[in-house]
């Protein structure tokens, strides 16, 4: 059975939850950085509270000896309509009072939901697939955040003129999440292409037509 809104499966014979497992985690793992770019062999998961915590959900995922076939998905900032990062920055876009948060310069990784839904499915269905994947687009190892902001200001038709300062992120997004925005990581979905999941929404100006539309 598929699921209309993701165009991927939603049910799932018991037998391949039986012996299949996906857990989605945050690209938070890898260590803010303006320059350097982390695929999944990437070291991190050690520097600070948020780091450490998704290290920690890795470890309890991730059951070693046991004969379930373990998958950990680590995604970017997830952008979907009527939630997440997006429900809480569109309207001032709308209203033409968006902008780049913070200074505008830092990555941005980010990947459309129906992409980690689909990643999420590939996982399950591929008997070869297991271990870390990166849940980010390809092509946002090169998104800044600033560019970002212009993206979504164009498919809304609206100027991105106005800086978000980096107090009022923190405010608004809380101390854990603001880290992600206002600094960022340049994350490859390096072994995610290479087990064969292809992109649905690899650049941002589609996926944000398609969230707006």
């Amino acid at each position: 059975k598929s699921c209309p809104a993701l165009d991927c499966p939603c049910v799932m014979l018991w037998s391949i939850w039986l012996v299949k497992m996906s857990s989605t985690l945050s690209a938070g793992y890898y260590r803010p950085s303006p320059i350097a770019e982390y695929t999944e062999e990437s070291p991190g998961g050690n520097f600070d509270f948020f780091s450490r915590l998704v290290s920690s959900w890795e470890d309890a995922a991730l059951i070693y000896g046991s004969p379930t076939r373990g998958v950990v998905v680590r995604s970017g900032v997830v952008l979907g309509r009527g939630g997440g990062a997006i429900s809480q920055m569109i309207w001032p876009f709308r209203l033409g009072l968006g902008g780049p948060l913070g200074s505008g310069l830092q990555p941005f990784p980010w990947i459309h939901i129906r992409d980690l839904c689909g990643i999420v499915c590939h996982a399950l269905e591929k008997e070869n697939v297991r271990g870390i994947l990166n849940g980010v687009s390809p092509s946002s190892s090169g998104t800044s955040n600033g560019a970002f902001a212009r993206e979504l200001a164009a498919a809304l038709g609206r100027p991105a003129l106005l800086p978000v300062p980096a107090w009022a992120v923190r405010a608004v997004f809380g101390e854990e999440r603001a880290v992600m925005l206002l600094k960022g990581q340049k994350v490859l979905p390096k072994r995610t292409l290479e087990s064969g999941y292809r992109f649905i929404f690899p650049e941002l100006a589609a996926a944000l037509r398609d969230i707006v539309a």
